[in-house]
C-alpha cells in the first residue's frame, strides 16, 4: 500500500460500522511539499476535507479556524482524531502516514473516529 499521491481533488469515503452506508466527502489532495505546507492556511472555511500525504503531524499557526485532524495509518485506518484551535502544534503520531483536516466538528458527523477505515478516491479528471 505504498501509494504515491498527487495534488488534486477527489472524495473521502468513510466506512462506518454497523451496516451504515459509506459517507462521501469532497476532498482536496495535498501531496506535494508546497500543497501540504499551504494546507488550510488563510482560509475561513472548507467544503469537505483536505488529505495530506505523507504527514504524521500538523500545526495550526496562522489558521483562522479550529479544525478536526484525523491521523491515518498506511492502510487508511484512523489511529487518532483531535480538534485543534488556531496557534497549536500537534505532536507527531508514530503510526500515522497521512492526515485529514476538516472544519472542527465535521468529522464526528461523518463518522471519522478511531478505528474507522477511509478510502481516498481520486477524481477522474486527474491525469
Amino acid at each position: 500500500m505504498g501509494r504515491r499521491w498527487r495534488d488534486g481533488r477527489g472524495e473521502l469515503v468513510v466506512h462506518g460500522g454497523d451496516g451504515q452506508a459509506p459517507v462521501r466527502v469532497p476532498l482536496e489532495i495535498a501531496a506535494s511539499y508546497r500543497a501540504r505546507t499551504r494546507g488550510l492556511l488563510g482560509r475561513d472555511s472548507l467544503d469537505g476535507a483536505i488529505f495530506l500525504s505523507p504527514a504524521n503531524s500538523v500545526h495550526t499557526f496562522r489558521m483562522r479556524m479550529a479544525i478536526d485532524v484525523a491521523y491515518l495509518d498506511r492502510h487508511l485506518r484512523v489511529v487518532a482524531v483531535r480538534t485543534m484551535r488556531p496557534g497549536r502544534l500537534g505532536l507527531p503520531r508514530l503510526r500515522a502516514r497521512h492526515v485529514v483536516e476538516a472544519e472542527a466538528g465535521a468529522m464526528d458527523g461523518w463518522g471519522v473516529r478511531e478505528g474507522a477505515r477511509v478510502d481516498v478516491v481520486v477524481s477522474a479528471e486527474e491525469g
